[in-house]
């Protein structure tokens, strides 16, 4: 694994999987390990609101190709709807529990930008399915 050298980026994700069905822990850390040999994200946002720590921030993860060795990657369950069609179904514990992570990480790195990987440059996929750029407009860089 390598070691990130900076943090210029917190970049939110979804998991993809459909809102009526749980994704555990396990099975995130897996898909991480049989695509890439590592876990992909640095934290995890349940439908509960408990946000599990994956990789150390120290960690590179990989989670968005380009921008892996400056950013953080925090991923949040859901993102499909129940019929599997992309749509923000975050749930109220997770908005609180993703602003509260996303606030704590700024505080640590208040340089870095916080973006929704669809936001990145040739990601043609809907993830997180909301504008995290502007949902957390307060939390940038500019705002403070």
């Amino acid at each position: 694994m390598k070691i990130l050298k900076s943090v210029k980026y917190i970049i939110v994700h979804c998991v993809a999987n459909r809102c009526n069905k749980p994704f555990s822990v396990e099975k995130l850390i897996n898909c991480g390990m049989e695509k890439y040999g590592q876990c992909s994200y640095h934290y995890y946002v349940r439908y509960d609101g408990t946000v599990v720590p994956l990789l150390p921030e120290s960690v590179q993860g990989v989670h968005a190709r380009g921008y892996n060795s400056c950013s953080l990657g925090v991923v949040y369950e859901g993102g499909l709807n129940e019929n599997g069609v992309p749509a923000d179904t975050r749930t109220e514990q997770q908005k609180h529990a993703l602003y509260e992570l996303l606030k704590a990480l700024v505080h640590d790195y208040p340089t870095a930008r916080i973006l929704g990987h669809c936001e990145l440059p040739d990601v043609h996929k809907r993830c997180p399915c909301y504008t995290a750029s502007k949902e957390y407009t307060d939390l940038q860089p500019q705002a403070k």
